[in-house]
């Protein structure tokens, strides 16, 4: 992983050793490259699959009650050494913390997803923005929508 473009900053690190992350699923994107990610997900973008592992199932009781869900992932092909980068959109460089890349020195990306259905162990989305395969950390709410949608009126 030593290619980095003009302008970039790599400092160096060791293997990471102190994460004790459990992935709690895995998700299914159409995307195998991450120049095909969009950036940001996209709310009308093309229907995407979470599966949820056990024994963490049981955990997704409630969760059809919202319309948008956070979507918490692990990185795992992503690069862990830039503290500056210049995104390829522009000439700029920025420090890692003032971008939203999937280059971080600890790579965990998150992103506001439509859910639209449940499937038992498998959640049903739009709006994704990572490749096929990537790690599941974490699901919740969506920060605004801390009460469940209401339900029909008769």
């Amino acid at each position: 992983m030593s290619d980095i473009r003009p302008h970039e900053i790599m400092v160096p690190t060791s293997d990471p050793d102190d994460a004790r992350l459990r992935f709690i699923g895995r998700i299914h994107t159409p995307w195998t490259d991450r120049k095909d990610c969009p950036r940001q997900g996209k709310q009308d973008g093309p229907e995407c699959r979470i599966e949820v592992f056990e024994p963490w199932v049981p955990a997704l009781k409630g969760i059809e009650d919202y319309d948008q869900i956070e979507v918490l992932y692990w990185l795992d092909r992503s690069r862990r050494d830039l503290v500056v980068q210049n995104p390829g959109h522009t000439d700029k460089t920025f420090g890692t913390f003032a971008l939203r890349s999937p280059v971080r020195p600890n790579p965990i990306g998150t992103v506001g997803a439509k859910l639209i259905s449940v499937e038992g162990p498998n959640l049903i989305v739009r709006g994704l923005d990572c490749m096929n395969g990537t790690p599941l950390i974490d699901l919740k709410p969506d920060r605004c929508a801390f009460s469940p949608k209401a339900a029909p009126k008769d």
